[in-house]
C-alpha cells in the first residue's frame, strides 16, 4: 500500500484543489487492487481491478477514508 499526496504551488482547472495524489493498493505479484489518483488529462478518478470510473473529491480526508474502505473490501472486510 502506498499513499503520496503532493501541495501544488497553484490550483488549476484539472487539479481546484490543489493536490496531486496517487494512493495505490496491489499485491505481490503486480496486481493493482485498487488505484486513485488525479494524472493530467483524466482529474480524479479510481481504479477497481481492471475497472477505472471518475472519482468525486471533496476533501483530503474523505479521499483518505474512501481508499482504505475500498482497500478493506477487496481484501475481504465489510
Amino acid at each position: 500500500m502506498q499513499m503520496v499526496v503532493w501541495r501544488l504551488p497553484a490550483n488549476d482547472p484539472e487539479r481546484p484543489h490543489g493536490l496531486k495524489y496517487r494512493f495505490y493498493y496491489g499485491l505481490a505479484n503486480g496486481d493493482c487492487m485498487v488505484r486513485y489518483d488525479n494524472e493530467r488529462g483524466k482529474g480524479d478518478h479510481r481504479h477497481l481491478g481492471n475497472t477505472e470510473e471518475p472519482y468525486k473529491f471533496s476533501d483530503i480526508e474523505t479521499l483518505v477514508a474512501d481508499f482504505l474502505a475500498d482497500v478493506s473490501r477487496v481484501r475481504g472486510g465489510e
